[in-house]
């Protein structure tokens, strides 16, 4: 585990998918550059459901900050109606490197 994730607590895992109008409004391309900005890791993508999908890791205070954003602000012509998260988890280490858009 880094020193960084150690300073910080726990490490977390969530699921997400938001609901609305979040797709063809650049959702994806503002949550990969808000996770990066916040120092998550995880992915996005579009669902065949027009929900927008996706898994953020990192320290819990990092994650819940993430949690908020997917839940409130999203990318600024999109329109959130819900945000569902699951799975959410205390993890050993982070299975992601970086932040990526999923196709």
């Amino acid at each position: 585990m880094s020193a960084l994730a150690k300073a910080s607590g726990a490490l977390k895992s969530v699921d997400y998918e938001v609901f609305g109008r979040v797709q063809g409004v650049c959702f994806r391309m503002y949550t990969e550059e808000e996770a990066r900005k916040l120092g998550v890791v995880g992915w996005v993508k579009n669902t065949s459901q027009g929900t927008v999908t996706g898994q953020v890791q990192g320290p819990e205070d990092k994650v819940n900050a993430m949690k908020s954003w997917l839940s409130k602000v999203g990318s600024p012509s999109s329109r959130i109606d819900r945000t569902n998260f699951s799975n959410e988890k205390e993890i050993p280490k982070l299975d992601f490197s970086g932040f990526s858009t999923r196709y």
